[in-house]
């Protein structure tokens, strides 16, 4: 991608933030008057360990250029040991992105702590840079546009779940 096309993308990012901790730390960075790209679309859930794998891939299925997942640090989940289910997940998902065409760099996991709204801030314009230097993730060139993505995704999941023989829960 040329230099001036990746200064101009804006890339369209989904963040799904712990409650307790990372959408606090988001929250934080706001009141603080810390400033972070615009381009994430953020969605609290309870625990990191509640994101499901089905709902990145709809993300990227519905047009999403990159997708962040940001939880409490290991050790410190409000609901004991979920932020590790979320890690296996991670690696999971990665490889998932992987066979089916979508570079691993487009799935970020991040750990933030309600007081780390600095930190979160800066990973968060850290992975819009870098997706925006990865450029859009053109879904027209992996499939055509007939509307059947997110079908498309979801046997993709349960084919490679079962192959791998990994629980996706």
């Amino acid at each position: 991608m040329s230099e001036t096309s990746s200064a101009t993308f804006s890339p369209r990012i989904v963040a799904f933030l712990c409650n307790w901790c990372s959408y606090s730390a988001s929250d934080l960075a706001g009141t603080s008057r810390i400033k972070y790209a615009p381009q994430v679309r953020m969605i609290r859930v309870m625990c990191s360990g509640r994101v499901d794998p089905t709902f990145v891939l709809k993300a990227f299925a519905l047009g999403a250029d990159g997708v962040m997942i940001a939880g409490c640090h290991p050790g410190d989940c409000h609901y004991i040991e979920q932020n590790y289910k979320t890690l296996r997940r991670y690696h999971l998902l990665r490889r998932m992105l992987q066979q089916i065409g979508i570079e691993q760099e487009r799935l970020r996991l991040v750990w933030a702590s309600a007081s780390e709204g600095p930190q979160l801030a800066q990973a968060i314009n850290d992975f819009v840079a870098q997706i925006r230097q990865l450029g859009p993730l053109g879904w027209s060139q992996h499939w055509q546009e007939d509307g059947q993505r997110q079908a498309a995704l979801e046997a993709i999941v349960q084919e490679h779940a079962s192959a791998m023989e990994v629980p996706i829960e």
